[in-house]
């Protein structure tokens, strides 16, 4: 018994930490026999090395010609076309590859958001290219700064209002629709632009084809629909019964611009149902944004400043 006391004791000792003493070489946790080749506090830490920087520049002209063909195969056409600039520009000022990239994919982003801006500009159909920067604040005519301001801030849009452009002929309303269209098409919104009578036409032919309930979604759709030259020509019941339909569409979440020379209160008098006529005043009388046009034709006066420019020369 006392035998095996002994051998316990002795395996007890020998368990715990402390159990050999530190030796030169040697940790005081660990039992004789450990191998190692040399004392902890003698062993070379092997040192991490760290990657060569690299400039754009040190880029040689088989890697450059590799990343062209990907662009072009991966459709970055934005970026393939800004490459070589912002190469050079990258040699030039010993920019890093992390601010190359950032300059690709800007020019990337850019290029796609301008042709999304062009497919919306071509599905609009619009007849002029106008901008608010081309108002010609010399002419004679009633409309201020300050509502040209409104119409381009396009919160109108936001709002899901209507607009109502209200003027005699000449005085830019077809202009500043189709301005307003353009800055909408800008700023990622759809739109479509048609003259009332072209819409009137179309839902004829729609009718006549079956794909009147096809064509009634379609101008459901867009953010913006721009009809222009209402009232120039008196509407049928229905007709008058498509215009109030078409309203109440896109009553909620869209927005609808007309262009007339007629004060809404008159409209009664080319709409030839008077229900119809009242239940269309009263949805754009309460919410329209109303802008009234009054002044010289633009066309006048265009007219006579090319006379003074021939007797001038």
């Amino acid at each position: 018994m006392d035998t095996i006391l002994h051998v316990c004791s002795q395996r007890l000792k020998m368990s715990s930490p402390n159990a050999y003493p530190a030796t030169p070489g040697r940790p005081r946790d660990r039992a004789p026999g450990w191998q190692s080749h040399a004392p902890l506090r003698h062993r070379r830490r092997r040192r991490r090395s760290r990657p060569a920087t690299i400039h754009p520049g040190d880029l040689e002209p088989m890697s450059t010609a590799i990343a062209r063909n990907l662009m072009a195969e991966m459709k970055l056409l934005g970026m393939l076309a800004a490459f070589d600039t912002a190469l050079s520009e990258a040699i030039r000022d010993q920019t890093s590859h992390s601010e190359l990239l950032d300059t690709l994919l800007q020019a990337e982003a850019d290029y796609r958001q301008e042709r999304k801006t062009g497919y919306r500009i071509k599905a609009a159909r619009f007849t002029l290219r106008p901008a608010f920067e081309d108002v010609d604040f010399t002419a004679s005519r009633s409309i201020t700064r300050t509502q040209i301001k409104e119409l381009y801030s396009l919160q109108w849009l936001s709002d899901a209002r209507p607009v109502l452009l209200i003027g005699p002929t000449g005085v830019g309303k077809t202009f500043l629709a189709q301005a307003a269209g353009l800055h909408a098409c800008a700023c990622g919104k759809s739109v479509l632009y048609l003259t009332l009578t072209t819409w009137l036409e179309n839902l004829a032919l729609a009718r006549s084809s079956g794909t009147y309930l096809r064509y009634r979604d379609k101008l459901a759709k867009p953010d913006l629909v721009i009809l222009d030259d209402m009232g120039m020509r008196k509407l049928s019941a229905t007709e008058a019964q498509d215009l109030c339909e078409l309203l109440e569409e896109r009553s909620i979440g869209k927005s609808t611009l007309f262009t007339t020379q007629l004060p809404l209160d008159h409209w009664s008098e080319v709409i030839g149902d008077p229900v119809i006529a009242d239940a269309i005043r009263d949805r754009l009388q309460h919410s329209a944004l109303a802008i009234h046009i009054t002044g010289e034709s633009y066309r006048g006066v265009k007219a006579r400043k090319l006379a003074n420019r021939k007797k001038d020369s």
